[in-house]
């Protein structure tokens, strides 16, 4: 079961628990069909920006796949349990 943690207007963001380390990490889910060529661009984009990102500041990337069953664009990312940005 997911926890959602916020959504906007083509995404939403949920709490997520890896069985294979069961660590808790953020997954966002970007419904690619309802937006446009442009839009899907800019996503893919996201992930190429959060990939090469590597700074303790700053969420990090984890990994991204494209959900069939959904026709969604899914990030993995680090979960900040508990904090906020400045933490």
């Amino acid at each position: 079961m997911f926890l959602s943690l916020g959504d906007g207007a083509y995404s939403q963001v949920f709490k997520v628990r890896r069985s294979s380390d069961m660590d808790y990490y953020a997954l966002k889910l970007i419904k690619l069909g309802k937006l446009s060529e442009k839009e899907v661009l800019n996503s893919l984009n996201e992930v190429r920006i959060l990939a090469s990102i590597s700074n303790k500041n700053v969420i990090s990337y984890k990994e991204a796949f494209y959900d069939t069953e959904k026709e969604a664009l899914c990030i993995i990312m680090e979960y900040a349990n508990d904090k906020d940005l400045y933490q």
